[in-house]
């Protein structure tokens, strides 16, 4: 489990995710069609294999709440992971944000999609100004001591990572824009492919021989297909599949 450092609040209590608010409705730069698809696939092809399996969070587009001395002070990761936590069963108990204070673990991977207007913030290169909260890579690196942080430039078609060594990130050298964790039994990498009927590369997760791992739509065709070889072979047989 990835622990973080913030004790749990005693009295006065801190906000919980309940009185935070999920979406600024004021911030500029809702998500566009991009960043809607992206962690969609993420999520569907997510699919670890260790014995955390069952206790790993995703979240897409959610306020990450990092400061318990500030507790109005949040991230928006495009994407994020985090392992170890209690996973809702019950529609009343989906998380409305994440707030490390309370869930007592940081996430294990972060993915943020660049585009023109966060590039710099995203890379570590925009300098923080007095007075402000800090900014996406020192929240990441230096406060939530996130493992792995990966930024995927969709317009060079270009994925790096970066691993937390000795309290910073360092730049993961990449094998065929691919990387294997062993935490999660599976991989991220890079795939060409049609995604929500949509041609280009897409991050997706694959498994141990190499096999990019399946899609709801794809999952959805297979099972089509295995149904109609068997009708087919009853047929054959004469017996009619559908009595």
């Amino acid at each position: 489990m990835y622990q973080s450092n913030y004790p749990k609040s005693t009295s006065p209590p801190l906000p919980s995710m309940y009185d935070l608010p999920s979406e600024d409705p004021e911030e500029p730069g809702l998500p566009d069609e991009f960043h809607d698809f992206q962690p969609k696939l993420l999520r569907e092809t997510c699919k670890p294999t260790t014995e955390i399996a069952p206790e790993c969070f995703m979240g897409a587009d959610l306020n990450l709440y990092y400061d318990s001395r500030h507790p109005l002070w949040y991230k928006r990761p495009d994407w994020f992971l985090v392992l170890g936590v209690t996973i809702a069963a019950q529609q009343q108990d989906l998380r409305w944000s994440y707030v490390t204070w309370e869930e007592g673990i940081s996430p294990f991977l972060i993915v943020e999609l660049l585009s023109p207007g966060t590039e710099d913030e995203d890379l570590g290169q925009k300098v923080r100004e007095l007075g402000k909260p800090p900014l996406k890579w020192e929240v990441y690196e230096r406060i939530l001591r996130v493992p792995f942080y990966a930024v995927f430039d969709r317009y060079q078609n270009n994925l790096r990572l970066f691993g937390l060594e000795r309290g910073h990130y360092q730049e993961i050298l990449l094998t065929n824009d691919k990387f294997w964790f062993d935490e999660l039994g599976i991989g991220l990498g890079l795939w060409q492919g049609p995604y929500q009927e949509v041609e280009g590369q897409w991050l997706r997760w694959y498994d141990a021989s190499g096999n990019w791992l399946e899609t709801d739509a794809e999952r959805a065709n297979r099972e089509t297909k295995r149904a109609d070889r068997l009708a087919q072979q009853l047929r054959e047989l004469g017996i009619n599949p559908d009595e």
